[in-house]
């Protein structure tokens, strides 16, 4: 499980390492390619262990081909997934169309997601963890209902 945040860099070429807590796990289950894939709803990049994203494309291939959220769905998700290996130093390629999409600049943030992981530019990063009193509120009713709290 990815777990935590981690604070990394990211070269003018788009490399950036992946937390050394998150080649463990990958190592642990040998499985250590990630496809990554722009946010729908985020500045950000979701990161999947090949696994878990084979889990998800056969998922979305179980649903109706013809309904048109599900289109939408995999050309905007799925289409977008690029393929990512380790290099020797433990790094990732992020293709120039995923770093424009998640603005990704010289400092990156990890964000561990259970299954899967996040990377996020600092300043997306920390824009999205702002909320008003009012959203607090709310969230933690919805946390509190969802959990049964």
């Amino acid at each position: 499980m990815f777990r935590g945040h981690y604070e990394h860099a990211i070269d003018a070429k788009g490399r950036t390492s992946l937390p050394a807590r998150f080649r463990e796990v990958l190592a642990a289950t040998n499985d250590l390619r990630l496809v990554i894939t722009p946010a729908l709803f985020d500045s950000c990049i979701h990161v999947y262990p090949m696994r878990a994203w084979e889990e998800l494309e056969a998922k979305v291939a179980a649903m109706p081909q013809f309904d048109t959220n599900v289109v939408a769905f995999r050309r905007r998700y799925l289409s977008a997934a690029v393929e990512c290996d380790l290099d020797k130093q433990g790094r990732i390629l992020v293709p120039p169309s995923l770093r424009e999409h998640a603005k990704l600049n010289a400092s990156v943030l990890w964000a561990g997601m259970g299954k899967t992981a996040e990377l996020w530019s600092q300043e997306c990063w920390t824009a999205a963890q702002q909320m008003s009193e009012a959203e607090a509120l709310s969230f933690k009713a919805a946390i509190a209902e969802q959990f049964k709290l």
